[in-house]
């Protein structure tokens, strides 16, 4: 491949941009802290939907546009497999597989947020580890209840609601410490597959505690998609000796 466009977004993505010499380009969002030692490019902000996308596809050459964004980033998903379509160019994704409940988890799939924040009524303590989506309805929160919401970086929370800047991966017992300080009655999260961040559903089924899980987007069809960052480095290395 002459040139790789990988869209970042998950942990092994950075692995993958290591990788990476200078005539690739790795894209990031801008959320979150911005790599300065690597030998690929590094370009960071939108492309203004699949039209800008496959605009910037063309300007620059590339020959494969590779997506390893977060499994929920659904829109820039679908963004990558329709520039990449109307360019002619494959696109391969890195997919990790969803996790799934073991002995003793109590997990409740929810749909959006509407749902979450109705099967959120009867409890007291929630933890929500959904990045910053939480942070536009703090203004919902009920009387009763006290919000903690984890995410990259530090926000402005309110007298219901304390929000934590942390950044995996994270330790069982730093998870253990948090639930029991905080008096979490219930966790928030989405379905990301990351081991980087399981502690915290494993410190759930410890303490008996249930969790309310965002249900997994649809994302589309692409040319070749890997469960694993190892699959996905052995077929570049493949392809580039070919």
């Amino acid at each position: 491949m002459n040139r790789i466009l990988l869209l970042g977004g998950v942990t092994e993505a950075l692995a993958i941009a290591r990788t990476l010499g200078p005539d690739h380009i790795y894209s990031l969002a801008g959320i979150g802290r911005v790599p300065t030692d690597l030998a690929c490019q590094v370009r960071v902000g939108g492309y203004g939907g699949a039209q800008g996308l496959a605009q910037f596809i063309r300007e620059h050459h590339v020959d494969l546009l590779l997506d390893a964004t977060h499994p929920y980033a659904a829109r820039i998903s679908h963004n990558a497999a329709q520039a990449a379509r109307a360019c002619g160019l494959p696109c391969w994704a890195l997919r990790r597989p969803a996790w799934h409940p073991l002995a003793g988890d109590d997990w409740r799939e929810v749909a959006d947020w509407d749902a979450l924040i109705q099967a959120l009524q009867p409890f007291r303590r929630p933890l929500f580890t959904l990045g910053r989506e939480p942070l536009q309805h703090l203004h919902e929160i009920p009387p009763e209840q006290f919000w903690t919401l984890r995410a990259l970086d530090v926000y402005p929370g309110n007298e219901r609601c304390e929000v934590i800047g942390a950044r995996g991966p994270f330790n069982i017992e730093d998870e253990r410490e948090l639930f029991e300080g905080r008096r979490i009655d219930v966790l928030i999260s989405k379905n990301s597959g990351s081991t980087a961040t399981e502690p915290k559903l494993e410190v759930a089924r410890e303490r008996g505690i249930p969790v309310l899980v965002l249900k997994r987007p649809p994302l589309p069809e692409v040319d070749r998609e890997f469960g694993t960052l190892d699959e996905l480095l052995a077929a570049l290395s493949t392809s580039r000796g070919s």
